[in-house]
């Protein structure tokens, strides 16, 4: 009799190395791993996982690059709405989970498998993140959490795998790191309560770079495609030059606040150099760009947008109404933005746009105006007041 095929989340660390074992030798199942690639690894790292997944036993390993994908189906969409969680965290780790669990479910329908399995503890967002999309994409496939669901220790883990005969130090380090291509997590003790800021030792990438620089960013209907006055490739490339340029700077550190999907508020460090950079030069383009009502709406449906993402809605079918419009506004938002990098920070010098609509041909604020007259502003004064003053005399 064959053996029940499980498509296994695989990262090779301590969770899904013990999932390996206990598929394949507790539950006598065939374990194929997939790792998705969503820009967080080297060729060297992928290699070394690879290894790894098959001296453990699985049956076969794949690595699944969904970079590209990653950019054009989410993140330029964050990018177009301005997304920063709690106006601080631009879902670094948020949006690379459905496009992880989503590559996952179809490479199980791929292999035809009927079953899944994935790491997740009962702790976190990621369990509910995965499983959504499993249950969307893959509704006839069992979900298998051995971690989740046997509520199992870190020792306890490390115990079985060494009975098993996988024998490893397993080092617990000081900080999780998950690193990817909008930004990488920061998690410590730190992080734990509601009060400490990880120290500088905890930061992936430390500071390397003290003398000041001005960078320009271009961008074309919304996207980053140029870096400095030359176009990049792709604009997966432009942040990960825009990344390599800015993180020698120590910029883009902070610490999230925010509502976990399971109800308990959670804190996160975060490391996100060019997200941050790109958002905040998007915005100040688009300030110069766009009506007033434009940014309102935009920023509503923006920050709706990166709520339900977070939350492992993507695939809800009013996520697609949110990115025609966002996509539609971003028509114009063609400029240069100027940038300073220093240590620690960045700040935003200024544009120049072909669209920028504070011309000089209608008025300077505060100077002078070119398009109306002192009695055109004492009627509109007039008017726009009339509805509050009426309000007024009648109340009072």
């Amino acid at each position: 009799m064959s053996k029940q095929k499980v498509i296994l989340a695989f990262s090779g660390g301590l969770d899904t190395s013990f999932c390996v074992k206990y598929l394949t030798e507790e539950r006598g199942m065939e374990v194929h791993s997939a790792l998705v690639d969503t820009g967080g690894f080297s060729a060297e790292e992928l290699k070394t996982i690879e290894e790894k997944a098959y001296s453990l036993g699985v049956s076969s390993h794949v690595t699944l690059d969904v970079v590209q994908e990653y950019y054009h189906d989410c993140l330029r969409y964050l990018v177009y709405g301005n997304v920063l969680k709690n106006n601080t965290y631009p879902l670094s780790v948020s949006a690379e989970r459905v496009f992880q669990a989503t590559a996952v479910a179809k490479y199980a329908q791929k292999l035809g498998a009927k079953a899944i399995a994935h790491g997740s503890t009962g702790a976190g967002n990621d369990q509910v993140r995965f499983d959504v999309v499993f249950r969307i994409l893959a509704p006839d496939c069992e979900v298998i959490t051995p971690i989740r669901d046997l509520q199992l220790s870190r020792e306890a883990e490390i115990e079985f795998l060494k009975s098993k005969g996988v024998v490893q130090e397993w080092h617990k380090s000081t900080y999780s790191i998950n690193k990817g291509l909008w930004g990488t997590s920061v998690g410590g003790k730190e992080t734990l309560t509601s009060n400490g800021y990880l120290p500088e030792e905890a930061w992936p990438t430390q500071l390397s770079n003290h003398q000041p620089q001005k960078i320009t960013l271009e961008f074309e209907k919304g996207e980053l495609i140029g870096l400095n006055g030359k176009k990049s490739i792709s604009t997966v490339a432009a942040i990960r030059e825009l990344t390599e340029i800015a993180s020698g700077y120590a910029i883009g550190r902070d610490i999230h606040v925010g509502d976990t999907i399971i109800g308990i508020k959670g804190r996160v460090g975060f490391e996100a150099p060019a997200p941050l950079i790109i958002i905040k030069a998007h915005h100040s383009l688009e300030k110069h760009i766009l009506t007033k009502h434009q940014l309102y709406w935009k920023q509503n449906l923006g920050d709706m947008y990166g709520t339900l993402l977070h939350e492992g809605q993507f695939l809800e079918p009013v996520m697609r109404n949110f990115e025609t419009f966002l996509e539609n506004t971003q028509s114009n938002v063609t400029g240069t933005v100027h940038v300073q990098l220093a240590p620690y920070q960045f700040y935003i010098l200024g544009i120049e746009s072909k669209y920028d609509l504070m011309s000089s041909t209608f008025g300077s604020y505060g100077e002078m105006n070119k398009a109306w007259s002192g009695d055109d502003v004492r009627g509109f004064s007039k008017i726009v007041s009339n509805q509050t003053m009426i309000h007024r005399k009648v109340n009072e």
